[in-house]
């Protein structure tokens, strides 16, 4: 059964960096596009960013461009999203997503299969 467990959440003040982790066992994903989401309460689920199974295509939401990278370790079934300059509007629930089989990037939630538990970030001012 396919798990996805991320980590790295925690509070920070505004300004400040966080690098969140998501380790997948039970089922490989290395051919698949993998995400991070996030979502606070009350509000639908927002695609932060993807990136393809070799990681030559990604994407960004706009209030993360040249803030947060993603990245993934396919050898160590390893993904990674790097925030910096972390605002207060961050402040969520992130959660680490894979899609059910190889295709082209999605950027809607439905459109992926596996889900981690959630990581809480808060981003304080």
């Amino acid at each position: 059964q396919a798990q996805l467990v991320e980590s790295g959440g925690g509070s920070v003040q505004a300004g400040g960096s966080l690098r969140l982790s998501c380790v997948t066992s039970g089922c490989t994903f290395s051919l698949n596009t993998m995400a991070w989401f996030r979502q606070t309460s009350g509000e639908e689920r927002e695609l932060v960013a993807a990136v393809t199974w070799s990681g030559g295509t990604t994407y960004y939401a706009d209030s993360v461009k040249g803030r947060f990278t993603i990245s993934r370790d396919n050898a160590n079934n390893a993904l990674y999203l790097q925030m910096n300059r972390l605002k207060v509007e961050d402040t969520a629930v992130y959660y680490c997503a894979a899609q059910g089989s190889p295709s082209v990037l999605a950027t809607v939630a439905n459109l992926y299969n596996y889900w981690g538990q959630g990581t809480q970030v808060t981003v304080s001012s």
